[in-house]
């Protein structure tokens, strides 16, 4: 989820959701869910500001956007609209129309597609409003790939365990930086010492 606002991207309103009831590749589940999630949320964030009469800054979820733009089609658009009517809440949703070679032309809002001048503000704004998302996703789903390959090759190395290789994982972040890092270098990690330092170097330089 990525936010812009007065037509800027707004990073620290950007949130990002592991899914967590949906099995498999079902994108409009997956996007029922994000939703839910993120505007009961919200709502939970206004009762409770109320309820304390808290400052409305204290939330963030609490501030709803005056428009939610899907990076989809008819069939994003009707879950992202159903979601909103089962929680009373009343936000304008339009999703994108894109041509045969898959690039934007217009957008879809109350089931009619406004075809927008390519060379116009609107479509650069929304051209910078999509390489964003797609850099936000990009960026996550890579370190999610990170994470996962990184633990599974620790799994094999003897003297790393659950606590070695979440500090592995934040100091060096990747596998290549593991593989190209010194004794001494790993030795300067969080808990690593000097047994598993060169456990670890071994395992991917051999004994050289």
């Amino acid at each position: 989820m990525i936010v812009f606002e007065e037509g800027r991207a707004k990073n620290s309103d950007y949130r990002r959701f592991r899914i967590k009831t949906v099995k498999g590749a079902n994108d409009y589940e997956s996007m029922r869910e994000i939703l839910t999630r993120r505007f009961n949320h919200g709502l939970e964030e206004i009762k409770a500001i109320q309820e304390r009469e808290l400052k409305f800054s204290a939330g963030k979820f609490s501030n709803f956007p005056d428009l939610i733009m899907m990076d989809g089609g008819k069939g994003q658009i009707n879950v992202a609209l159903e979601v909103l009517q089962s929680l009373n809440i009343d936000i304008p949703v339009c999703g994108l129309v894109k041509d045969d070679k898959h690039q934007t032309r217009g957008i879809i809002y109350n089931n009619k597609e406004l075809i927008i001048n390519r060379s116009s503000n609107l479509m650069q704004l929304i051209r910078r409003i999509q390489d964003e998302v797609h850099r936000f996703a990009i960026t996550y789903h890579r370190s999610l790939r990170d994470k996962r390959t990184l633990h599974s090759i620790l799994d094999d190395i003897p003297y790393v365990g659950e606590k070695r290789r979440r500090a592995l994982l934040l100091k060096f972040g990747s596998v290549d930086n593991i593989k190209k890092a010194t004794i001494e270098e790993l030795l300067e990690t969080p808990s690593i010492d000097k047994k598993s330092a060169e456990s670890i170097f071994i395992y991917f330089n051999g004994n050289n």
